[in-house]
């Protein structure tokens, strides 16, 4: 009887203690928010999307989760009418237990899924996490799971009208070899320029891709003493002159850390292979990391931090692809062996697309302010996103130093002109200082009940 007794009371025991596991909340914190950003660039660099598409697929995710967290947090604001036609996401059930950190991260893996290729990278890693959160909370969960889903597939057809679907069918950029100034295909591929209709792409905040238009470059011309023909001789003779010290170049680690080219063809004899890497916005998004874990920024900091950072990045891509067709402006590779040297060879292999502006220079300006906006000036930070990569730790004392080393980089790297990076730097500074006057996002004076 005793014994009977005794395996009744465990069994009892054993049934309240798997109760009481059941009814506890689901905490999501900021790393497992910076996990998922974090599967979303492998993924990404597995599936070697170009770097104006990867924008896109960093920025939908992001605003998908901050609105969540804006519906619940009177501290952020949501972002109906300040994106372009962006309208308010569904209202959650009040009679539903939603959990909306929950839910807010269940919306961005379903959006990341959706925007990539290797779905089933993200699948898995989704899957498991749901079975942790279905075992901790089931009711918790199946509601946020709803909510989130929800919200996702608001945003996702708000999303599927931005043009993208139609620029995949557009025609390819044409070469056109009479005219000397413009672009031609670069070695060792010779890949045709990628993304020429991306100015197609509804922008975020920006009025249109050609708004943050900048000067043009200098007339071309391969004259001796031109100003044309100083730009790209400046490019020929810091090459040289870079590459001459060997191991100990600062300039060569500087071009190779900010290189972020991800499809770098190899070839070994007959065998052609690929080196991949992170795109310039995977880089500055893992910069947005950095700087939130420095921080210890709560969930909400963290995704309004990737989310605007993200936004200005987008929009830096679409205004700066706009200005690469409209110039189409052939590299520096193309003329230095052409009129120069034969033989010679940029320290990074030059990406498949027209010179001006630099692209991660545009981008670069762009991120700095918005991060700038968010953590302040002079912000000091210890930079390992290339880590992965084989490449050591760069430390920074604010965004912007940051970004101008990466827009100087693509000089050291024999790939653009020095124009191209001045004036690019400064496209994405004024870009990204018109996003951030334009999103109303933190709410510095929440409304207390």
């Amino acid at each position: 009887m005793m014994r009977k007794v005794g395996a009744f009371m465990l069994l009892a025991l054993l049934t309240a203690t798997s109760c009481q596991k059941a009814d506890e909340a689901i905490i999501i914190t900021p790393e497992d928010y910076h996990a998922s950003v974090d599967i979303v660039t492998e993924v990404m660099i597995h599936d070697i999307f170009s770097p104006p598409v990867a924008s896109r697929i960093y920025a939908y995710p992001n605003i998908a989760a901050y609105e969540i967290l804006a519906f619940e947090d009177d501290s952020y604001n949501s972002l109906t009418s300040q994106l372009r036609d962006f309208e308010s996401i569904p209202e959650p059930d009040i009679e539903e237990n939603i959990n909306f950190d929950l839910a807010a991260l269940i919306a961005h893996m379903d959006l990341s899924r959706r925007l990539i290729f290797s779905e089933d990278k993200i699948t898995t890693y989704r899957d498991s996490l749901y079975a942790n959160w279905e075992s901790t909370n089931k009711n918790e969960f199946v509601s946020s799971k709803k909510y989130g889903l929800q919200v996702a597939e608001h945003v996702a057809q708000w999303m599927d009208k931005d043009n993208y679907k139609q620029t995949r069918t557009m025609p390819k950029f044409t070469v056109n070899s009479d005219e000397p100034s413009r672009w031609q295909p670069t070695p060792p591929s010779y890949m045709d320029g990628i993304e020429p209709h991306w100015n197609k792409i509804r922008p975020f905040v920006i009025d249109s891709a050609a708004q943050f238009k900048p000067t043009p470059p200098p007339p071309f011309s391969m004259e001796e003493g031109s100003d044309f023909y100083k730009e790209v001789k400046e490019v020929y003779d810091i090459s040289n002159e870079i590459t001459a010290k060997g191991d100990k170049s600062e300039e060569v680690a500087i071009a190779q850390f900010w290189d972020c080219n991800p499809y770098v063809s190899v070839t070994r004899g007959h065998l052609m292979f690929a080196t991949k890497k992170i795109t310039p916005g995977a880089h500055w998004i893992g910069i947005t990391k950095i700087a939130s874990r420095k921080t210890d920024s709560d969930l909400a900091k963290t995704v309004y931090a990737y989310t605007k950072t993200s936004i200005a990045i987008a929009d830096a891509f679409i205004s700066c692809w706009d200005e690469k067709y409209r110039s189409s402006l052939i590299r520096p590779e193309t003329l230095i062996n052409e009129h120069i040297d034969d033989s010679w060879e940029p320290v990074l292999q030059t990406p498949p697309f027209p010179e001006y502006t630099s692209g991660h220079s545009v981008v670069s300006g762009a991120a700095s302010v918005a991060l700038t906006s968010i953590f302040g000036d002079n912000f000091s930070f210890d930079d390992d996103t290339e880590v992965p990569y084989g490449l050591p730790v760069r430390s920074f004392t604010s965004f912007y130093q940051a970004a101008n080393e990466a827009a100087i980089s693509r000089m050291y790297g024999g790939i653009h002109y020095r124009k191209a990076v001045e004036i690019g730097v400064k496209q994405g500074r004024d870009l990204g200082k018109f996003v951030v006057e334009n999103l109303d996002l933190y709410n510095s004076k929440p409304a207390t009940n």
